[in-house]
């Protein structure tokens, strides 16, 4: 299982990956625009970046398109901070049954806990949520908190820095 932020850079490397390695799973993890929601079902086998009802709309036409949809994680706002985003914990629910209502393939929830609170308090949160939703899949955990995400039940961790070091950050010149 690998995960990619970006579905440019994705499309640059992993339609060649997956023909070579036919058993591996490609996970979309960054954030996902609507103009790049089509490239992103195309090759990705995972999207953990489902946060509005535009993008559901979308997904849902793409995927009878195509024929077939990756599975989808809900992404939540966990701390209902602004410059994030994702849908706020007490509309989770509701939008949930309105992708389901759409056929769309949702396996779980996905969050990111503000970086100055306690993990943990988040991390049961979006447990909470998910077994109210009757969804099993957690999406939660980066490399600096990802065992305390696996000791509240997640079923997915990003831990690309822990591996691969900090992202190289460019800037335009």
């Amino acid at each position: 299982m690998f995960g990619e932020n970006r579905v440019q850079e994705a499309q640059s490397k992993w339609p060649a990956f997956k023909e070579q390695y036919g058993d591996i799973e490609l996970h979309i993890i960054g954030p996902l625009q609507t103009n790049k929601t089509r490239a992103a079902m195309e090759l990705a086998d995972f999207i953990h970046t489902l946060d509005r009802i535009k993008l559901a709309t979308g997904m849902a036409r793409i995927a009878q398109s195509l024929g077939r949809c990756p599975e989808l994680f809900v992404q939540v706002n966990i701390g209902e901070e602004q410059q994030k985003s994702g849908v706020v914990p007490k509309e989770t629910k509701a939008f949930v049954k309105e992708c389901l209502n759409m056929d769309l393939p949702v396996k779980g929830l996905m969050c990111i806990p503000p970086i100055d609170e306690e993990a943990s308090l988040h991390f049961a949160l979006l447990k909470n949520i998910a077994a109210d939703c009757g969804l099993a899949g957690l999406s939660m955990g980066m490399s600096s908190d990802f065992e305390k995400a696996i000791s509240f039940g997640a079923t997915d961790i990003r831990v690309g820095s822990a591996i691969f070091g900090e992202r190289v950050k460019f800037e335009a010149q």
